[in-house]
């Protein structure tokens, strides 16, 4: 049963067929570092991750080029870039428009630290784009190792992993340079403000990954075009390459002036600088249209004009024969999320950040696992009654897995007939393009039927978790008084524990009936209790 995905470019489910089933290249488009990621950014950038893990698992089985079956595990190289220039507020045509990200951030920082409400210890430098960047790709990459990205973790011991788009622009120039050699590419305007644009009629496929072709791209159209960049292009659709502007917040030297990259052409650059051993931006051909990594992915508002972009400046560059390129075998798309039924807004109060919710106490198990377990093509909707339902899961899970104090370690257990089935199960809703959710109620329904102490439950549990990646996360520690113990990252609460000594001083005059009661009580507060061992009780959400 080999992986089937959804492919943005063939808008079909197919087979996933790497160039070396081994080592699978895999490049995500990821966060603009001028404010914190939000949860719905990592919504997209934890789909990658889970689609990543499960290639890599023992348990994915892929088609080969022969037609062969190869499983794993296998090594997966996955690179995320960090965008720290050239997006712009009015990103919709590439950079072109608008007032530089890093500049907004810039002022809202002033503000911040005139108010004093900057984070203690942070010293950043408003005025300094670099110092910016910086502060917030340091953000970015705490939450994203609480959230288990494995790609995060990595990049600690190897940076290469997470590229920055200042340190590639030189390719971007030298990009720029081949596409203008090979007619992708003209300059239009007099020294002092000359601008790069891609010719898309260069490139007939342009439009194929989101059916934005040339024939509906007309001016206007989605508020994608504007009339006042039109006079100089070719066709209304040509994007941003290059644009000098001395006065531009980040600027480096070029051809063609002083300025500064457009958005798209950095992704190019960075996945054959990170993905391709070797390869150099300014010679680098692959034969007829064949594909240069595995697996591209991002959130679907990248679809257009960002991907589309990036297929044609990448294969105009790099292609032989450019038109039946498609720069990446697999285009990977989560969809958008939603909060409580509603698009997020700061104005509704439904924003949230990871760090927001780690300051409420949510144990990033749980956050993880809530923008995991709907599928990645539907609009998930997050909840905070759905964050409570997955913090319960883990809970669950962690007790089966023996993740408690104290228990074994189960390495090297044997597989029972139960648990070999649980796994079976669990890899082919994985391989029907990553139906986590029936993953995960298999995951639900083995610990519902595994008695306790059974030896190869939690073996079994931890090969999914390698791929789940939720019961290894830190955990907060636990709040203990002498009778509570407060889990899923609750902080101690008075009334509780007045609740529970009433509680056990009715256990011990036998009112059971009083004992219910208070238990009823204590679940309309919001709270589920277990009595563990040594007369303590376990405090959790409901």
């Amino acid at each position: 049963m080999p992986l089937r995905l959804h492919n943005t470019l063939t808008r079909a489910i197919e087979e996933f067929v790497p160039e070396d089933p081994a080592r699978v290249t895999f490049y995500t488009c990821g966060p603009t570092v001028y404010d914190d990621a939000h949860i719905g950014n990592f919504r997209s950038f934890l789909a990658a991750d889970l689609l990543r893990r499960f290639i890599e698992s023992p348990l994915c089985e892929l088609r080969d080029a022969r037609g062969g079956v190869s499983r794993g595990p296998r090594r997966v190289v996955h690179v995320m870039n960090i965008t720290d220039v050239g997006h712009m507020t009015d990103d919709a045509e590439g950079g072109e428009s608008g007032e530089d990200r890093m500049a907004v951030a810039g002022r809202r920082l002033m503000e911040a630290k005139k108010s004093g409400t900057l984070p203690a210890g942070v010293t950043v430098d408003p005025s300094d784009p670099y110092q910016i960047a910086r502060f917030y790709e340091g953000r970015f990459k705490e939450d994203a190792r609480r959230l288990g990205l494995k790609l995060a973790l990595e990049s600690e011991r190897d940076p290469t992993l997470q590229p920055r788009a200042t340190d590639h622009v030189p390719g971007m120039i030298r990009l720029t340079s081949r596409l203008i050699e090979k007619g992708f590419a003209y300059v239009v305007g007099e020294p002092g403000s000359r601008v790069v644009y891609f010719r898309v009629r260069a490139f007939p496929a342009y439009g194929r990954l989101s059916g934005n072709t040339l024939e509906k791209l007309r001016e206007g159209e989605g508020g994608r075009i504007s009339r006042e960049n039109q006079s100089a292009k070719e066709h209304p659709a040509d994007f941003l390459l290059w644009k000098e502007d001395p006065r531009h917040v980040m600027k480096w030297e070029s051809p063609w002036g002083w300025g500064y990259p457009g958005w798209h052409v950095e992704c190019s650059v960075m996945s054959v600088a990170g993905l391709i051993p070797g390869a150099a931006v300014g010679t680098l051909t692959r034969p007829d249209g064949q594909a240069l990594i595995d697996l591209h992915s991002g959130g679907e508002d990248n679809i257009f004009p960002h991907h589309e972009c990036e297929i044609a400046q990448s294969c105009g560059a790099f292609n032989a024969d450019p038109a039946r390129g498609t720069f990446a075998r697999m285009w990977f798309h989560p969809r958008f999320l939603l909060v409580e039924g509603a698009k997020m807004s700061k104005s509704k109060g439904n924003f949230f950040t990871p760090r927001d919710l780690f300051a409420r106490g949510v144990e990033p198990a749980a956050l993880r696992l809530e923008l995991i377990r709907t599928h990645y093509r539907g609009n998930a909707n997050f909840t905070l009654q759905g964050l409570a339902d997955s913090q319960r899961m883990i809970e669950r899970w962690r007790r089966a897995a023996g993740t408690t104090p104290g228990a074994p370690d189960p390495a090297g257990a044997a597989r029972s007939p139960a648990a070999a089935e649980f796994l079976a199960a669990f890899a082919s809703a994985m391989h029907e393009d990553l139906n986590v959710a029936a993953a995960v109620a298999a995951v639900n329904s083995f610990v519902g039927r595994t008695e306790p102490g059974v030896a190869d439950a939690p073996h079994a549990l931890r090969v999914i978790d390698e791929v789940l990646g939720v019961l290894s996360l830190e955990r907060p520690a636990e709040s203990q008084t002498g009778i509570a113990v407060f889990v899923g990252g609750l902080a101690q609460d008075a009334s509780v524990v007045a609740k529970l000594d009433e509680r056990a001083a009715a256990k011990r005059a036998k009112d059971f009936a009083k004992s219910d009661a208070i238990r009823d009580e204590l679940l309309r507060m919001g709270f589920t209790i277990k009595d563990v061992a040594g007369g303590r009780v376990e405090v959790s959400r409901a």
